[in-house]
C-alpha cells in the first residue's frame, strides 16, 4: 500500500519572483549557432565563377565524397563536447546575471574553439599519397587553412527581431 507523502515548501512565492526575474533577463528563445556561416565562402577561380561556400567543403570532409573518405569531426566533436554544454552555459549564465545574448556568445566561442580543434587534432585517415604531394604535408582538413579560420558563432535574439547579431 503506497501512502501520500504531503509538505510544503517555504519560500515559495520567493523562489516564483527569483524565477519570473532571471526569465525576464533571459528574453525569449535566443540562440547561438555554431559552424560555418554563410559569409564564409573560399575565392572564385576567375572570371565568371562562383565562389564556394565553406560550408560545403566542410560538409564534404564531414561526410566524404566518391572521392575522399568522410572526416566525422563537427560530429564527433558534438557527441564528445556536447553533454558538457548545459552545465557550462548554465555557469556562464549565472556568472552574467542571466544576460542571454552575452552568455551564449562566450558559449559560442567556448564551441567554436572546440570545433577548430577537432579540425587541428584530427588525423585518421590521413591524405592520399597524392595529395600529400600535392599539398607538401599530410594534415587532413587542412590544406589553406581557410576552413579552419572560418569557424565562427553567430548569436541570434530570440525577443521576436529578426536581426543577427554576428559575433564582431
Amino acid at each position: 500500500m503506497m501512502k501520500a507523502i504531503q509538505g510544503s515548501i517555504v519560500g515559495t512565492r520567493s523562489l516564483e519572483r527569483h524565477l519570473r526575474s532571471i526569465e525576464k533577463r533571459l528574453g525569449h528563445g535566443a540562440h547561438v549557432r555554431v559552424g560555418f556561416l554563410e559569409s564564409a565562402t573560399y575565392p572564385s577561380k576567375g572570371e565568371g565563377s562562383r565562389s564556394l561556400p565553406v560550408a560545403q567543403v566542410a560538409f564534404w570532409n564531414q561526410y566524404g565524397t566518391s572521392n575522399a573518405p568522410a572526416r566525422p569531426f563537427f560530429t564527433d566533436m558534438i557527441a564528445r563536447k556536447s553533454p558538457r554544454w548545459g552545465v557550462s552555459l548554465g555557469n556562464i549564465l549565472r556568472k552574467n546575471n542571466y544576460d542571454a545574448e552575452r552568455s551564449l556568445a562566450l558559449m559560442g566561442e567556448g564551441i567554436k574553439g572546440q570545433l577548430v580543434q577537432s579540425i587541428n587534432d584530427w588525423s585518421e585517415p590521413p591524405n592520399a599519397p597524392r595529395t600529400v604531394e600535392r599539398k607538401g604535408f599530410n594534415k587532413p582538413l587542412i590544406h589553406t587553412a581557410l576552413m579552419l579560420r572560418s569557424v565562427d558563432y553567430q548569436v541570434m535574439p530570440g525577443d521576436g527581431g529578426s536581426d543577427e547579431h554576428a559575433r564582431a
